[in-house]
């Protein structure tokens, strides 16, 4: 299974500690993702300004954490 199928398959328990780890992310942008790590990358990028490696490397580092 790929990070986009675990991200999508376990979203609901991974939307707490993606709201722990983005803090500026509202509950509306987390139900937009709905566990599209596309999304998920798309956000980070509007809302702390990386650009779209640095938000799929960030995506990465917290799905190794989890």
């Amino acid at each position: 299974m790929n990070t986009s199928d675990v991200v999508k398959t376990n979203w609901n328990q991974l939307r707490l500690q993606a709201k722990q780890r983005w803090p500026e992310l509202t509950d509306d942008d987390l139900d937009t993702v709905a566990g599209s790590r596309d999304e998920l990358a798309v956000l980070l990028q509007k809302h702390y300004g990386l650009s779209h490696d640095e938000a799929q490397r960030e995506i990465g580092a917290w799905l190794q954490e989890q």
